[in-house]
């Protein structure tokens, strides 16, 4: 199990939600996870002072705009690139155990299983996937670089289960996350590492969450009730080992983009 996860018994859902309040969530795609802030710490990057900065154009007669500070930008840019590929976990996606079948747009991901006349499926996006770290919760050991220091990004994406009956006009909609906060109790025997936040019926091809559909919160919800959810989604393939493996493949797709925008970022500036 992944060491920033953090568990929630299921018994404990209901109660440690009745917490908190939230407003009514706005409008949203169906199939859109509800987005969440986060801060991604730099890595090995590292600041260089001193730099001096031409304002005008080069005198080469290109009539582009190259300074010094473009020029530095690029070379910090491909040490950085560097050190990423480096440090790479999964040259190659993943695989995702159970017979899910992954479409990656950009991204967002979907994985697609079919189950006895019902299809499954499960959307998430890896933006604003990491959660926020905290700096100087760790002093660093004598004779170790920052660099070692630095805690193992980890992705944990909100993301959104979808069950189709075949034939059926509605599909019922689970919007689940990895909660952040630390709510369960080691003594309990059954945790689980995500948990739903919303669930509701919507018509099958409607591309747009409607709110005059009724949403279920479980925020108050029955515990029983929310038990047998939660088994629900565990009978069609959606439980504590796909939570797990889902972190690992989101993972790698964020790091995946991540390096590419990199890349993206490192050619913008040096064709300026």
């Amino acid at each position: 199990m992944l060491p920033l996860l953090r568990r929630v018994p299921r018994a404990l859902g209901s109660a440690a939600a009745v917490l908190r309040v939230a407003p009514a969530p706005p409008p949203r795609p169906l199939l859109q996870p509800a987005p969440r802030q986060c801060v991604r710490p730099f890595g090995s990057l590292r600041v260089r002072a001193g730099l001096l900065r031409s304002r005008g154009p080069c005198g080469c007669g290109c009539g582009a705009l190259h300074t010094q500070g473009d020029k530095a930008f690029v070379e910090f840019l491909s040490d950085e690139i560097k050190e990423e590929r480096k440090i790479q976990k999964h040259k190659s996606l993943p695989k995702m155990s159970g017979g899910w079948e992954l479409e990656v747009n950009g991204t967002e991901a979907k994985l697609v299983r079919r189950v006895a006349g019902e299809k499954v499926t499960v959307t998430f996006n890896t933006n604003n996937s990491i959660p926020p770290t905290f700096d100087g919760e760790e002093e660093p050991s004598q004779g170790q670089k920052a660099e070692e220091q630095e805690p193992e990004l980890t992705s944990t994406p909100n993301f959104v289960v979808e069950v189709v009956k075949d034939g059926g006009k509605k599909a019922l909609v689970l919007d689940c996350h990895y909660p952040e906060d630390e709510v369960g109790q080691e003594e309990e025997e059954e945790s689980d590492i995500f948990s739903i936040r919303e669930v509701s019926f919507q018509a099958v091809g409607e591309s747009e969450w409607k709110d005059t559909n009724y949403t279920l919160n479980t925020d108050s919800l029955d515990w029983a009730l929310y038990d047998h959810l939660m088994d629900f989604l565990a009978d069609r393939g959606v439980d504590n080992t796909f939570a797990d493996e889902l972190v690992e493949l989101s993972t790698a797709l964020e790091h995946r983009e991540y390096i590419a925008f990199l890349e993206d970022l490192q050619g913008f500036v040096k064709t300026q």
